[in-house]
């Protein structure tokens, strides 16, 4: 269901209305996309080993931000290059930093 903020006329609109999705990007501006259909879709052997890379990468960067001492690490690291420290974390997984294990 859409979340709708009416002011001077729609503040904000987001979620999902039939087969159109409302958004916003990272710096704030609206995104108008169609639903996409995955129905029927095939993943292939190398779509499936990413995806799971992906999932451990969430794994790794809830833990991180979880655990008060390497949330504090990227909270610092977030402030200095302007981006999240759930974000930096998740990165971090993927170029093989591991804060976790120190």
């Amino acid at each position: 269901m859409p979340k709708v903020r009416f002011k001077p006329g729609i503040e904000q609109l987001q979620g999902t209305l039939f087969d159109v999705v409302f958004k916003l990007s990272p710096q704030g501006k609206p995104i108008v996309t169609k639903r996409p259909d995955m129905t029927g879709v095939e993943w292939s052997e190398a779509q499936t080993t990413q995806r799971q890379r992906f999932k451990q990468a969430n794994e790794y960067a809830r833990a991180a931000m979880a655990d008060p001492d390497v949330r504090a690490i990227y909270e610092s690291m977030a402030a200095n290059t302007k981006r999240q420290p759930y974000r930096l974390a998740f990165s971090d997984y993927f170029q093989g930093k591991d804060l976790l294990s120190r």
